[in-house]
């Protein structure tokens, strides 16, 4: 039978992405290109181990003069795992891919970049997908201060949103494959998350917890 994609070499594995049979050289060129991939594809999956392992120059990443400590990241778990959680299920419920998710990202950097400077202006992205990403974490981190005006004890500063924004940049930009359809950023950032998502979450004892 041959490849349900180039009808010419013969098919080798299932393609959940078009129904179909296809080649191992289409898949590895058509993956997240043209085809959009299921996040539960075995073949995607292997892929996107091999593709988080690749190095990327860091004079690219955004952000880069930012420093982030070991220390920060140690002591602000509860709050980088909330704002990933957020991130996650805004970017699932949206069928997002990596670059709207950059976009997401970058417009959450500038806004909150502009509370520092005391001007307020709300960098929110034209692409509709990225907009709503964007929507997701802000409501997030707004159910955040509400939770702590609520108790009348402030934990969480605009400068640790905004550390944690740059950090969530950063991993974007260290997993985005470059794929037209990319989601290694994403998927990788569901594997942290796995089970986390689906669980209870406790109902009081947490400045975190709306």
């Amino acid at each position: 039978m041959a490849c349900a994609i180039c009808k010419t070499r013969r098919e080798k594995r299932h393609c959940p992405g078009v129904q179909g049979e296809i080649c191992a050289i289409c898949c590895g060129e058509q993956r997240e290109e043209t085809v959009a991939c299921p996040l539960d594809c075995e073949y995607l999956q292997i892929a996107h181990q091999h593709e988080s392992l690749v190095r990327k120059d860091p004079a690219g990443m955004p952000n880069h003069d930012f420093r982030i400590t070991r220390d920060f990241l140690k002591k602000n778990v509860e709050l980088i795992m909330t704002m990933q959680q957020a991130l996650l299920v805004a970017s699932l419920s949206r069928d997002a891919i990596d670059n709207d998710i950059k976009e997401a990202l970058d417009g959450l950097v500038r806004t909150y970049k502009t509370l520092e400077s005391g001007l307020y202006y709300e960098s929110r992205p034209a692409n509709p997908i990225a907009a709503a990403v964007f929507d997701g974490v802000q409501q997030r981190a707004a159910e955040i201060r509400k939770a702590e005006d609520e108790r009348g004890v402030h934990k969480v500063t605009d400068t640790q949103v905004i550390t944690v924004l740059i950090f969530l940049q950063q991993m974007e930009y260290a997993f985005n494959n470059g794929r037209r359809r990319g989601r290694c950023f994403l998927d990788n950032l569901r594997n942290t998350m796995e089970g986390v998502v689906d669980q209870p979450q406790p109902s009081s004892g947490s400045l975190l917890v709306s």
